[in-house]
């Protein structure tokens, strides 16, 4: 009798020892679990060459107890498919282990259809490619965590922010609601936050500067904000628990946002 792809993947969760041992739940208890960050430039480390930009995945930490880390390994100009074919899912899949959570943003960049390295269709490849990284981290006795694409910075003519992610968020929800996936709705949450500052006030949160005007990419306050967003929606879905989670109700100042002087080698 033939398996299906969710029995192939619950027996590979199953088959790791690490996860279900006592002294490997012992082990587990001791060392900090971690979330991983699969995505793109808005999520993405940023360095010195490119500050103020500053992508929300650093500065998701700040608002995650110290018994977490954060291993952000989003890049500029990423796809859900470039991402995989690139092989850096692959070098994820690698080091994850039993107990961390793998958070996966994608949309902008997938959203390119004159680049076929980068384009997928939201309701086929799209969703097919995001299945590779809800299976590979299920294989190895992590949790996916779908988080629906950050909005970008765009009004109307009546001041009303409008959405820019086509099907890719409907796509992504349809997905999650099939494979039993949680989703953190960051389009939706972004796009009511981009609502309620206006048109003026957003500026602030973008990467706005005196010889650039960017709707998409933020500054340290919109990165903060975004990351806020994104730990009160791990709590609400509860993919984190309460004492996971701190510094929700307080002010975080921008000066904690450092940019590095160069990736590493």
């Amino acid at each position: 009798m033939s398996l299906t792809r969710r029995q192939v993947g619950l027996a590979a969760i199953a088959s790791v020892p690490f996860a279900f041992s006592v002294g490997g739940v012992a082990q587990a208890a001791r060392r900090p679990r971690t979330l991983f960050i699969a995505g793109d430039s808005t999520a993405a480390q940023k360095y010195a060459g490119e500050a103020p930009e500053t992508g929300w995945g650093m500065a998701l930490p700040f608002f995650l107890h110290k018994g977490w880390e954060v291993d952000n390994r989003s890049v500029n100009g990423r796809s859900s498919k470039s991402f995989v074919d690139e092989g850096r899912l692959d070098a994820v899949l690698s080091v994850i282990r039993p107990g961390d959570l793998l958070l996966v943003q994608f949309a902008h960049n997938d959203e390119k259809a004159d680049d076929p390295a980068r384009y997928t269709e939201p309701w086929t490849t799209y969703q097919q490619y995001l299945r590779l990284y809800i299976d590979g981290a299920r294989s190895r006795g992590a949790r996916p965590v779908l988080a629906t694409p950050v909005e970008r910075r765009r009004f109307d003519a009546d001041g009303n922010a409008v959405p820019t992610h086509g099907n890719y968020p409907t796509a992504m929800r349809a997905l999650a609601r099939e494979e039993g996936v949680a989703l953190l709705d960051i389009e939706a949450l972004s796009l009511a936050l981009w609502q309620r500052l206006g048109v003026e006030e957003t500026k602030v949160y973008f990467n706005w500067t005196a010889t650039e005007q960017d709707n998409t990419h933020f500054n340290p306050p919109g990165a903060i904000a975004v990351a806020r967003l994104v730990a009160q929606e791990s709590l609400r879905t509860r993919v984190l628990a309460r004492p996971d989670v701190v510094r929700l109700h307080e002010d975080i100042p921008a000066s904690w946002i450092t940019w590095p002087p160069a990736p590493p080698s």
